[in-house]
């Protein structure tokens, strides 16, 4: 099997009062093909200034990562079915609740595709297949307990 890394890097700022827990939590995500993502706790989590809106949050990118994997099988087995995928856009959405240990946990994610296809067009049941078969492969969804549904526009 693969393995895959990032480096998360944070560096205190030596002015900010650190034992009283006045710090920046902004850092970096590095990921091997070079890519550096701006990184924050999410405003709701810790607020500013403490926390940078501008960065992605965890659990932002753990919405994100559940679509993406989700896409990128939808993608791909439409192609295998001979359907053409023009274009594909997620405005995925995250719940946090308590999960049933009484945690705060993301406890749901819902997929909002819009997928425009060029050429024969897919009917609806085939579309809902399409979908069916890329959460059953996704590997992000496969490794998580949240809820996580796929409700195409």
């Amino acid at each position: 099997m693969s393995t895959y890394t990032a480096t998360i890097r944070w560096i205190r700022d030596p002015s900010t009062d650190f034992g009283k827990g006045q710090y920046s939590r902004a850092h970096e995500w590095a990921f091997d093909g070079g890519a550096v993502v701006r990184a924050s706790p999410s405003p709701h989590v810790v607020p500013a200034p403490w926390s940078d809106e501008r960065g992605v949050d965890p659990e932002e990118a753990f919405v994100a990562s559940l679509s993406s994997c989700h896409m990128l099988f939808f993608i791909d087995f439409s192609r295998r079915d001979g359907w053409v995928v023009d274009s594909y856009v997620d405005e995925a959405e995250g719940v946090m609740g308590k999960n049933a240990a009484g945690k705060i946990a993301m406890t749901r994610v819902a997929l909002h595709p819009i997928v425009a296809f060029s050429g024969d067009q897919p009917d609806a049941a085939q579309i809902a297949a399409l979908h069916h078969r890329a959460h059953e492969a996704c590997f992000i969804a496969n490794s998580v307990t949240t809820e996580v549904t796929v409700e195409p526009a």
